[in-house]
């Protein structure tokens, strides 16, 4: 898989559905595509006319002590579908906040309800993001990873 970085990059120009094209208009098809490129392609019109809404109402704004209404709609909706006395939301920017976080709301069950002692989780050997095994992003001391240990696989 290192082979990639000895090769030299290729300046892409634009993407279109599953191909992305460089300054020659020569076409590469986006086999590693991420967000919702991989489900619905490079210059979606009904993505892009949705952003295009967004971007002209509110950017952006961290969900820590304010909220908007996208975000309303969308935890009311995710409430009616989850099973009952789920009726919360956490957004999370990425995979490895939402893992941090779900260590940490494990750990808050379990002292919550007056099993302080569980504090031992499961990790599989060489998984994707070794940050996610006990030592979090916010946690630069390890007092978290000291506090939750993590059984390697």
């Amino acid at each position: 898989m290192k082979r990639h970085e000895t090769l030299p990059l290729v300046p892409i120009r634009r993407g279109s559905g599953v191909w992305l094209y460089d300054f020659d208009d020569k076409r590469f098809l986006d086999a590693v595509s991420s967000w919702w490129v991989n489900l619905f392609g490079h210059s979606n019109p009904r993505i892009n006319a949705a952003i295009t809404d967004q971007l002209g109402k509110l950017e952006h704004v961290m969900l820590a002590g304010f909220t908007h209404e996208p975000v309303v709609q969308l935890s009311e909706r995710l409430a009616q579908l989850a099973p009952e006395g789920l009726g919360h939301c956490f957004y999370a920017s990425d995979g490895a906040s939402a893992t941090e976080i779900a260590l940490k709301m494990s750990a808050h069950f379990w002292r919550n309800t007056g099993k302080p002692e569980k504090t031992r989780f499961v990790s599989l050997q060489k998984q994707l993001s070794r940050r996610n095994t006990g030592r979090t992003v916010g946690d630069r001391c390890g007092a978290v990873q000291r506090c939750l240990r993590c059984v390697t696989l």
